[in-house]
């Protein structure tokens, strides 16, 4: 669906014609009518799909440009997200012939000062982290007790990092008649109790999609087994030749550990985790806009809702501790149709997390890094699968075995023995056959 169909004042047009936009995401081309209708929503898709557009093309169509209060309260679990909320807002705003004024407010930045702006002046659009929002609201300088639209993005996270408390408090302050819309890649239990309170018959959307991960992306499994991460991930490095490629681990010290390894082997590698200072964390993000980083190491948590456009590689140091954080890691590549290589390092005590990820329908190819190259290798269950056709032969065996001991007629006993002799010989010949064909890989390997 084009978005002019949507019918957007003219100034929004304007700002979707510079960024390009032509033709909605699904996730757009379905919610977008419901934040328009003024319904409260909960729209449940996943992490890339077009989002942060759905909710603000409609806050600014609804907009009353000369009413000189707040008019929408937008919240996100990080600063970085916050951020980028704050400057897809503002690049939308500026084609207003009406000025808007768009606030960010986040942990890390000078209070004092935007205490003393809200004395001057309130914002059209708040954005920000809850933290930040509730303390200006606490202390009766940012006033959105008139805001008519309320919006929860990234929820999960939101509960995940604790801030749904602040969340709570900030909806409080909220006038009833209010538009609450919650945007989440999942929406677990635990969250059910906050939009039953302030929800109203709400509009439930799930966007499914079509796979898992998409068919552009190549999904590698490695195992680690007898070898030292650090040193596989450095030769992996190697070999990858990356635009840009994200390291995921699960930890910060994890993340400070390799990000110190790789850099002390020359290569340019930014960290992105939650004990990073929040100017730095600013400093580090506009260094790998500027493409002055070709790796990044990162957990989970600090990387979620962060767009970081170019992402060619992406490697796993680990399965993640939550295996939905999985396809979040992933789908960081092979975007907008481009290729993509997501890589993921196992050991034999992760096989029960590999099974749950294929049970959501994700494939992996398993590879092996030699002769200086990636290749395919067996996959991790063949000796799992050869044992148990191993043990099956020899229940078959005995059972015939038991069967010609028994007092039976002769020309049956006969009939047996043959039988017997046949599956041994099949079996000779299935052996023969796997030694041959082990024999030849190891010829076209050795040239």
């Amino acid at each position: 669906m084009e978005f002019t169909k949507f019918k957007f004042k003219n100034y929004i047009n304007v700002a979707l014609e510079e960024l390009r936009f032509e033709q909605a995401t699904e996730v757009q081309e379905k919610l977008i009518p419901v934040v328009l209708s003024g319904r409260d929503l909960v729209g449940e898709s996943k992490t890339g799909s077009g989002k942060t557009h759905t909710f603000l093309l409609p806050i600014f169509e609804k907009l009353d440009e000369e009413l000189d209060q707040v008019q929408a309260v937008i919240t996100a679990p990080s600063r970085e997200l916050a951020t980028q909320i704050y400057q897809a807002a503002r690049q939308i705003a500026q084609f207003s012939p009406t000025e808007i004024r768009v606030s960010n407010y986040v942990g890390g930045t000078d209070k004092g000062r935007q205490i003393d702006k809200l004395g001057n002046q309130q914002p059209h659009i708040v954005i920000g982290t809850p933290g930040r929002i509730y303390d200006l609201v606490k202390s009766g300088d940012l006033a959105i007790h008139k805001a008519k639209i309320f919006v929860v993005d990234e929820a999960d996270m939101t509960l995940d990092l604790g801030f749904l408390n602040e969340v709570d408090k900030i909806a409080g302050s909220l006038p009833k008649d209010l538009q609450f819309l919650v945007f989440s890649a999942t929406v677990p239990q635990k969250l059910q109790p906050f939009l039953k309170k302030y929800l109203s018959n709400p509009v439930i959307e799930q966007i499914k999609t079509k796979t898992v991960i998409s068919d552009t992306i190549d999904n590698w499994l490695i195992s680690t087994k007898g070898r030292d991460k650090n040193s596989q991930i450095l030769e992996m490095t190697k070999l990858m030749q990356p635009y840009l490629a994200m390291t995921f681990v699960n930890t910060k010290t994890r993340a400070d550990e390799l990000h110190s390894y790789l850099v002390a082997n020359g290569l340019r590698v930014a960290k992105i985790h939650g004990g990073i200072a929040p100017r730095e964390r600013r400093r580090i993000m506009n260094q790998v806009k500027n493409l002055e980083f070709e790796y990044i190491v990162a957990t989970d948590l600090a990387a979620r809702g962060i767009d970081i456009e170019g992402v060619s590689h992406i490697i796993n140091d680990a399965i993640p501790q939550d295996l939905s954080f999985f396809v979040h890691r992933v789908g960081r590549t092979g975007r907008n149709g481009l290729s993509g290589t997501a890589i993921t390092l196992y050991q034999p005590s992760d096989d029960a997390d590999i099974r749950e990820l294929e049970k959501l329908g994700i494939s992996f190819v398993p590879k092996v890094i030699k002769d200086g190259e990636f290749q395919d290798t067996y996959d991790r269950d063949r000796r799992a699968n050869r044992e148990k056709t191993v043990k099956k032969l020899d229940n078959e065996l005995i059972g015939l075995v038991k069967k010609k001991k028994k007092k039976i007629k002769p020309g049956y006993k006969k009939k047996i023995g043959w039988k017997i002799d046949e599956k041994r010989k099949r079996e000779r010949r299935a052996e023969s056959r796997a030694r041959s064909r082990a024999k030849r890989q190891a010829k076209r390997q050795s040239f």
